[in-house]
């Protein structure tokens, strides 16, 4: 099925928001912490790998604004589910919403990431249509 709009998928965009979530979720867990130092890092390259193959499998028109926007909505994820779970898990507002740099920084950070898969995405596009 070939997406031929140049119009986002709201729904593809919120599933590979939601698919990113693993990573706090892990962190809030203890999952993180009990497998080790590198749990993070291999939690967003797997993220990453799902964020690309989906977006070359459903052919989207606009790989790299998909995937920006999945960033940017995972960061507002992150920084809604940081200021909930926080002071229920300590008993203080913790996190990205305790300061406007924060969050300025998270958001960059996921533009960033949305950013870097997209094109790869946009690139292996580009090669499968040769």
């Amino acid at each position: 099925m070939t997406n031929n709009t140049k119009h986002l998928n709201p729904g593809l965009v919120l599933t590979l928001a939601l698919i990113a979530l693993i990573r706090p979720f892990m962190s809030i867990t203890g999952i993180s912490e009990a497998i080790g130092s590198g749990a993070s890092v291999t939690a967003t390259v797997l993220i990453s790998i799902i964020w690309v193959a989906a977006t070359v499998i459903r052919k989207e028109a606009r790989p790299v604004l998909t995937l920006v926007s999945a960033g940017v909505a995972y960061a507002v994820f992150a920084v809604i589910i940081s200021g909930v779970m926080s002071p229920i898990l300590t008993g203080a507002l913790q996190g990205p919403l305790t300061s406007p740099f924060a969050i300025i920084s998270v958001l960059m950070t996921n533009i960033i990431w949305g950013f870097a898969t997209g094109c790869i995405a946009a690139i292996l596009l580009n090669l499968r249509r040769q």
